[in-house]
């Protein structure tokens, strides 16, 4: 490297301490062109998040994707989830990832329904018990790449189901879609509530605004009589959002139904029954349609003749291999 300073390597050398820097950055401002292209396609984006395991967030985020295209947006699901991927086994999808017939092509994501396009790192692996070994900068790379290599055209809501916990795959979504903002999924325990504090400060400290907070699992809902029994406590989630002046967006009761559903790959939610929970995740959805409007909200899209810097038609990237920015 000393040598490099100097200036006194040889050309062979240059060619490997002085391109492949280069090449990197090319391939990363290509990379953040293209990101900025899909995201300029997608009207909200809305991270699912919880402070720990097993809250229920996966269900939330798969119902409220689905309620959301049920009452006619266009939807997309992206699972972040990347060492428990549940989505697609959640929606019973099977199908695996095509390749792309030329070079810069988009991938296709899984459709679900005819209504929800979905994107998870288990449609793309072989084996899908595969133990998913990656550190950090992996990750953060999948990621970047579930925006910037998957058509997912235009979108009204774009729903991410994260891991629990504030890590890194919440981080790289913060840092990778400006403007996404979290809804945090908790439970009435107090220690759930102690964990989604966390979340919560985690979004502060990274500056993600907060659409809301759902309180999951208030509440068993009787499979006999349909009537509501309080197993844990209820309320917490409604005070924690009161205490950190969030909006509450509502309490989802559990219903062995919903679990049932899930595990079939046939979600609750996507049928005709008439539950509590079914009415609990209506009103989630339509919370969320409040707070963050999709209808007469405009795109900030790039058109198809300039790239996603949104400098104009000055930039045309297809015509060239470089971007003109």
């Amino acid at each position: 490297m000393s040598s490099c300073k100097s200036g006194s390597c040889s050309s062979k050398s240059k060619s490997s301490c002085g391109s492949q820097p280069s090449d990197a950055q090319a391939h990363l401002a290509q990379q953040d062109i293209a990101i900025t292209k899909s995201l300029g396609k997608i009207k909200h984006k809305i991270l699912v998040m919880s402070g720990k395991g097993g809250v229920g967030k996966s269900t939330v985020a798969v119902n409220l994707a689905l309620g959301l295209a049920e009452r006619g947006w266009k939807v997309g699901l992206m699972d972040v989830d990347l060492h428990g991927p549940d989505v697609c086994r959640m929606l019973n999808l099977t199908g695996s990832l095509e390749p792309v017939q030329k070079v810069n092509d988009l991938v296709a994501p899984l459709l679900y329904n005819g209504k929800v396009k979905v994107v998870s790192l288990e449609y793309m692996m072989k084996d899908r018990d595969e133990a998913i070994i990656w550190r950090g900068p992996l990750k953060i790379q999948a990621i970047r790449q579930f925006v910037a290599d998957m058509d997912w055209g235009e979108l009204d809501y774009l729903v991410v189901d994260a891991p629990p916990g504030t890590g890194d795959e919440p981080l790289s979504v913060a840092q990778t879609m400006p403007n996404v903002q979290a809804l945090v999924v908790t439970t009435p325990q107090a220690v759930a509530l102690a964990d989604v504090r966390k979340s919560i400060n985690f979004c502060k400290t990274v500056k993600m605004p907060i659409v809301g907070l759902v309180e999951n699992m208030s509440g068993f809902v009787c499979p006999h009589c349909s009537e509501t029994v309080d197993i844990f406590s209820t309320g917490g989630g409604e005070k924690t959002a009161r205490d950190f002046d969030l909006a509450f967006l509502g309490r989802i009761p559990m219903d062995p139904r919903v679990v049932v559903g899930g595990d079939s790959g046939q979600p609750y939610l996507s049928s005709n029954a008439d539950s509590p929970a079914i009415k609990a995740f209506a009103a989630v959805v339509s919370a969320v349609e409040q707070r963050m409007p999709a209808k007469g909200l405009g795109l900030n899209m790039a058109s198809s003749s300039a790239c996603g810097c949104g400098c104009g038609s000055s930039c045309a990237p297809e015509k060239s291999s470089t971007c003109a920015c």
